[in-house]
């Protein structure tokens, strides 16, 4: 939760918005007798904290959980009645393949996503909106979860291959995109990558942050995790400020020169990419 927690800091310092960053880890019993109670009082004790953390959906919650918190404090977004879509799911994909078409541009020279190879890790939320959005942009897809059911009705929908969660990482593609579980990146599963690019929507990938060198030293384009993924923090930050939903599609829309910046300061460098996005980060925090 920590780590989770720098991360949203990230995010919100190299998107320019005006937030810090924090995470909430809710204990859960092993029964929940009252979900309603449960997150009543996670809505008090939002209260307890005066304004300083506003929480949202994430793993494990929906906008109807959102709601019930939103009977006890101000301080919660995502909620059905927020003006937003309530799930930021499909916005964070979008902000993915933002960042993945800038990777695609920057390592392959290629304008469009169209036969580019994406082999997909995880297919929750975020993961099956961005291998929709990857599949109506004509790319081919090779997906993976661990969830069989799941991936078998997405591999009907998306006429894809699929693969079990290991093997996901032997598949020989133009981008490798994790969108599931942290950590995957480490210097047993880098090895094994068989591809140009990693771009994805899973938070913390690098197991650590000597990993994002390993890539460069392989010659892998790493899109930086918490700028690419970032699209669902901006949009639930722009309409908690009241915004609309074409003012964050602009701010989202950038996601895409700020990677390519990174890119191109990063070969100029030779520095990588995770590093220069965390000082960038840095420079704006302090």
């Amino acid at each position: 939760a920590l780590r989770l927690g720098y991360m949203m800091s990230y995010k919100a310092a190299i998107t320019g918005l005006p937030h810090g960053g924090a995470k909430s880890v809710l204990m859960r019993p092993r029964v929940i007798k009252d979900r309603v109670a449960y997150f009543e009082a996670f809505g008090e004790f939002m209260n307890e904290l005066g304004g300083h953390y506003i929480t949202a959906v994430d793993s494990g919650t929906s906008p109807q959980e959102m709601d019930i918190i939103a009977t006890k404090t101000k301080f919660v977004t995502c909620t059905t009645a927020s003006g937003s879509t309530g799930d930021p799911s499909p916005i964070t994909a979008l902000g993915v393949k933002r960042g993945m078409e800038a990777a695609v541009k920057f390592k392959l020279g290629r304008d469009t996503l169209e036969g580019v190879h994406v082999a997909i890790q995880g297919l929750g939320h975020v993961g099956y909106a961005l291998a929709k959005g990857l599949y109506n942009d004509g790319a081919k897809l090779t997906i993976s979860d661990v969830n069989t059911a799941t991936m078998a009705r997405c591999a009907d929908e998306f006429k894809t291959a699929t693969c079990s969660a290991d093997e996901i990482f032997d598949v020989k593609a133009d981008v490798f995109s994790p969108n599931a579980l942290g950590s995957v990146l480490n210097r047993e599963t880098i090895n094994r990558l068989k591809v140009s690019i990693v771009a994805g929507a899973a938070n913390s990938q690098l197991a650590h942050h000597e990993y994002g060198t390993m890539l460069l030293e392989r010659g892998i384009l790493y899109a930086p995790d918490f700028l690419i993924n970032a699209g669902g923090l901006i949009y639930v930050a722009v309409f908690y400020a009241k915004g609309t939903h074409e003012e964050a599609l602009i701010k989202i829309d950038k996601i895409y020169n700020m990677t390519y910046d990174i890119f191109e300061r990063s070969a100029k460098e030779n520095i990588a990419t995770n590093i220069i996005a965390k000082r960038i980060a840095y420079e704006r925090l302090y």
